[in-house]
């Protein structure tokens, strides 16, 4: 968190002109602007790196100090994401990770051990680590601002500072910061902090997936937010990405009402999914925790598309067991099928549908022992389903965890593979969930993928799109990189052109091929996503009473033109504007 909570706007746009930025969770806001606490005060590290300051006998007490704030800090940060659901807990749950990372507290031993204090030791090995995730790119360079967030907290742990963090406004405010780090914007107060703005990340970064949880409007890649001055009334404008500064008090709130009425009505939607012509549409829940499949199952949600199990590893140092693993599944898997039987079915996945997703590791979320410790370009290293190449084990256990869940809660998931890239993974993996009695399916996360879809259907029972990693690869373009956000826009054509080409697939094969990205969460976009021949759309629980109110409005015909309309425009905006005079 780079801005500060006074500023005096820099030259930049003028005063009164609107910023435009990448648009992320739609909804309008205003208030006046707020900026983060001042960041920790960082010792200065001299080119020597501190060595030779504390004497000899006094460093392995300074290595202490140094171990023992990283604890505190890894426990605070865990803490929170044990009090937190969904996609909050399981960015919490990375962080806190990354407080403990051997990697990085050998690299403050070897510093302490040359005489550096403590402070200087962790803000030195901070930067050497940071240097090399941003040099990687991709989804590694996005854990910059975690492993900064992390090297403030245990820094002031040690020197008797403030921890750092967000405002608590008086007022409705909009909180402007260059980027947000995962801890700060899952502790937001939505009742405080009304939208949400940065100058940095992308459409598809921790800011950016948080605050889809929590329905904030949120903008991002904001050209120009630097400019904005603290106290400064900005109208946000999160479907569009466009910020108006000082507009005209009066119109503005009566804009921010009539948006606030429209997503009130948008929030009785009950479902089932349906087109207004009667086209059944699942619209469906992201979750990573039985705390969020709970929630999800309590709501209109018809199942679940995307169950995250990564959070049963990102906690541990050794592989959990398969009676450890089944107890998290058994946690996800028992709100629906309680749902189910209430409602008169026989709540065994006929009825109810639950997606799991077998271990995404890797490049962002390296698992010791799933993944390599060091690699050239984790981003495209060994990661998904890659990891069954070191250690084919994990899979099988991982599959018999999720089978002796389903024998427990009577409910059979259907069960994807991430990073699937040929005909041959997806033909083993189906083979292996089969032999357990689930259902297979796999990810098209990779162009490869989807210019495969019809080959992969000949062994698969459904395909689910992750539009984060889909635009990524297709456009070779890192995921947090402001300069790259309008690459990095799910609305890209040749991004559509990539889901239509799979759509085409699935209707060709008769099987259901649905999306699970971040762009699900659209309301304009799930429109354009349906009209290229998906039939699910999965995502956070907070936006799928606004996805589905959408979609009843509008019939398959006029999903159809907007997909057409929207391939046929030269970049994402024009396509965002194509698709919505399509919908009229």
């Amino acid at each position: 968190m780079s801005a500060t909570s006074t500023s005096t706007a820099p030259a930049g746009p003028d005063a009164g002109a609107a910023l435009r930025g990448t648009p992320v969770v739609p909804g309008l806001a205003v208030g006046p602007v707020v900026r983060p606490a001042l960041r920790v005060r960082l010792p200065q590290v001299p080119a020597d790196g501190g060595a030779g300051v504390v004497p000899e006998d006094e460093r392995d007490a300074e290595l202490e100090r140094a171990r023992a704030a990283a604890a505190t800090v890894a426990e605070r940060l865990s803490a929170r994401a044990a009090a937190a659901t969904g996609d909050a807990a399981a960015v919490l749950g990375a962080t806190a990770q990354l407080a403990a990372d051997r990697g990085l507290l050998s690299e403050v031993r070897k510093r302490t051990r040359a005489g550096a204090t403590a402070d200087v030791a962790v803000v030195a090995a901070s930067e050497r680590f940071a240097d090399l995730l941003a040099a990687m790119g991709g989804l590694m360079a996005e854990r910059v601002t975690d492993l900064h967030d992390v090297r403030d907290r245990v820094v002031a742990v040690l020197t008797g500072q403030p921890e750092p963090g967000v405002p608590r406004p008086d007022v409705p405010s909009v909180l402007v910061a260059e980027d947000l780090a995962p801890a700060d914007t899952a502790g937001l107060d939505p009742a405080r902090v009304v939208a949400l703005v940065t100058r940095g990340g992308g459409p598809t970064g921790h800011t950016a997936i948080i605050a889809r949880q929590l329905g904030m409007p949120c903008v991002v890649a904001t050209a120009g937010a630097e400019t904005l001055e603290v106290g400064e009334t900005v109208l946000v404008d999160g479907g569009t990405g466009v910020l108006e500064r000082r507009p005209d008090e009066a119109a503005a709130a009566a804009r921010v009402e009539a948006d606030r009425a429209e997503r009130a009505a948008a929030a009785t939607w009950a479902g089932p999914g349906r087109l207004a012509d009667g086209t059944p549409v699942a619209v469906l829940a992201n979750v990573a925790d039985g705390g969020a499949a709970a929630t999800a199952a309590a709501g209109p949600a018809e199942g679940v598309g995307l169950f995250r199990t990564e959070l049963c590893f990102l906690g541990t140092a050794v592989e959990p067991d398969v009676e450890a693993q089944a107890g998290v599944y058994v946690e996800v898997l028992a709100p629906f099928a309680e749902r189910a039987r209430a409602a008169g079915g026989p709540g065994d996945g006929t009825d109810v549908k639950v997606v799991l997703r077998t271990l995404d590791a890797g490049s962002d979320k390296p698992i010791a022992y799933a993944t390599p410790a060091e690699e050239e370009n984790p981003a495209l290293g060994v990661r998904g389903l890659r990891v069954v190449r070191r250690d084919a084990g994990l899979l099988e256990r991982q599959l018999d965890a999720v089978a002796l869940a389903a024998d427990r809660t009577g409910l059979r998931p259907w069960v994807m593979a991430p990073m699937v890239a040929t005909e041959a993974e997806a033909r083993d993996f189906a083979a292996a969930v089969r032999a357990r009695g689930l259902v297979p399916g796999v990810m098209v996360e990779v162009p490869a993928a989807a210019l495969l879809a019809a080959r992969m259907l000949a062994h698969v029972d459904f395909l689910s799109i992750g539009t984060n990693d889909l635009t990524q690869y297709t456009l070779a373009a890192d995921r947090l990189s402001a300069d790259l956000a309008d690459l990095n826009d799910p609305w890209q054509p040749a991004v559509l052109a990539l889901v239509a080409t799979t759509g085409l697939a699935g209707q060709r094969a008769g099987k259901p091929v649905g999306v699970c990205g971040e762009a699900a969460a659209d309301p304009l976009l799930a429109c354009v996503l349906v009209g290229l021949g998906v039939t699910s759309l999965s995502a956070a629980s907070a936006a799928v009473p606004a996805v589905g109110a959408r979609l009843a409005t509008v019939t398959l015909e006029q999903c159809r033109a907007a997909a057409a309309a929207a391939l046929d425009a030269a970049d994402p905006a024009a396509a965002r504007d194509a698709a919505a005079a399509a919908l009229g």
